[in-house]
């Protein structure tokens, strides 16, 4: 009989977690708080916007295999493994996450678990955090130590989250330190990944604080390179060098590779960025501060490129923002994507805004999350109506429509043929060649 899964918050991961799973044939519950939300994903609605995730969700809502329920009661008795995958945002006042999601969320299923099952951890959380919870659940379940905590680590990517559950590049197993409690774990997560495992895909078991690691290095190690490229951008505009053709040159040694060696604006988002925060949060708690402390300089180079951005505009403009116009092309924090957060795109719009600027934004999908995060700037529908009027044109989110833009596009309607590249994803010689200022970062 197959395993009756529940997933344990419906965010971005959450989700996606729930519609794939029930894709591969699983039946599915999945439980949130918001009742809002709840509504939305049972009418086949997804809350944000995900390439190819919709018509999963609504495949599977069609054919019965996928529910939800706003009922941790309801999702105790219907499943035999449980997936946690609510939020672990940064906390309001320090670099540490807060946890008061995955707490509740064990603390309130756990005295409902009367059964032998699997509960099953995907959320990021600081390392000890899944032995923690252990301990809640065998002090809180009446099934005792018949209810096993694992911790499966999500390493989705936004824009491709369908792929990476149902093709993911590895699945990291964490497992509890008994053995016939490990053993069990394992066979049901491999049953439940065992689609994925026939392709090849590796599983790697490990105890519960390497798998919570996992996840965390993962992302510190990603942040580090982008920061190391845009740490050579600043070199190469202080040199007159050029950073693409380094990071180009950098890609051919199959030590270092291409993959995040972009030079540009930097990383946001709801991940990199909380995740590098609380990763030196969690080592400073645990007596390594001194580990970690290049992420703190990773982290103040990416948000560094915010400023140079703001920068390089303005010097293009003549050196002040007061009476100019300026066209943002991007609000979401990378393409493919309607998520705002710590976007840099929006962060900087803002601050030119806050510097005297008239600025007008499009993104072809954030344009409802932006004017929710910064109802005070313009928005408009489309690039060229974004670019109508303006002194300068500013690439910062590199969508595939703004990368195949051309002058031509944009000399009927601006003021200015100025055009910022903060991604370095334009071709500089056509630009200029048609009579543009182009202007990049770390390039002369």
């Amino acid at each position: 009989m197959a395993h009756r899964l529940t997933v344990i918050g419906t965010g971005y991961l959450g989700a996606t977690h729930a519609a794939c799973m029930a894709d591969l044939g699983f039946e599915v519950l999945g439980l949130d708080v918001d009742e809002d939300k709840i509504a939305r994903l049972s009418s086949g609605d997804l809350p944000f916007y995900e390439p190819g995730l919709e018509p999963v969700l609504r495949r599977n809502l069609e054919n019965g295999r996928l529910r939800f329920t706003t009922s941790f009661r309801e999702i105790a008795e219907f499943g035999d493994v449980h997936f946690l995958c609510v939020g672990t945002p940064q906390k309001a006042d320090a670099y540490a996450a807060d946890l008061a999601y995955v707490d509740s969320a064990v603390e309130t299923l756990a005295p409902l678990l009367r059964r032998p099952c699997l509960v099953v951890g995907k959320s990021t959380v600081p390392v000890g955090t899944a032995a923690r919870l252990a301990g809640v659940l065998a002090e809180l379940a009446p099934a005792g130590g018949d209810a096993v905590l694992a911790w499966n680590p999500e390493f989705l990517r936004e824009g491709f989250a369908v792929r990476d559950t149902l093709h993911p590049d590895r699945i990291v197993a964490g497992l509890p330190a008994e053995q016939g409690a490990a053993e069990h774990a394992e066979k049901v997560l491999r049953e439940i990944y065992a689609a994925a495992l026939a392709d090849g895909t590796p599983f790697v078991t490990a105890d519960l604080p390497t798998a919570e690691l996992v996840k965390t290095a993962a992302n510190a190690f990603l942040a580090t390179k982008i920061s190391f490229i845009n740490a050579m951008a600043e070199v190469c505009e202080a040199s007159g060098a050029d950073v693409t053709r380094l990071a180009e040159a950098l890609a051919h040694d199959d030590r270092i590779g291409g993959r995040f060696l972009g030079p540009g604006l930097g990383f946001g988002g709801g991940c990199l960025p909380k995740d590098i925060r609380a990763f030196m949060a969690r080592a400073d708690e645990l007596g390594a501060s001194r580990a970690l402390t290049f992420l703190r300089e990773v982290d103040e180079i990416n948000m560094r490129r915010r400023v140079r951005t703001v920068d390089v505009v303005r010097r293009a403009l003549g050196g002040s923002f007061a009476g100019r116009t300026v066209a943002v092309l991007g609000a979401a924090f990378k393409p493919d994507s309607d998520d705002v957060r710590d976007s840099p795109a929006l962060d900087v719009a803002a601050s030119i805004q806050a510097q005297g600027g008239v600025v007008t934004v499009h993104d072809p999908k954030a344009m409802a999350n932006a004017r929710r995060t910064q109802p005070s700037l313009g928005y408009a529908g489309s690039a060229v109506e974004a670019a109508r009027g303006a002194d300068a044109v500013l690439l910062l989110t590199e969508w595939r429509e703004f990368r195949e833009l051309t002058p031509s596009d944009l000399a009927p309607v601006v003021a200015g043929r100025v055009v910022v590249d903060a991604r370095n994803v334009l071709d500089a010689g056509a630009w200029r060649a048609a009579g543009w200022t182009y202007v990049a970062l770390g390039r002369p």
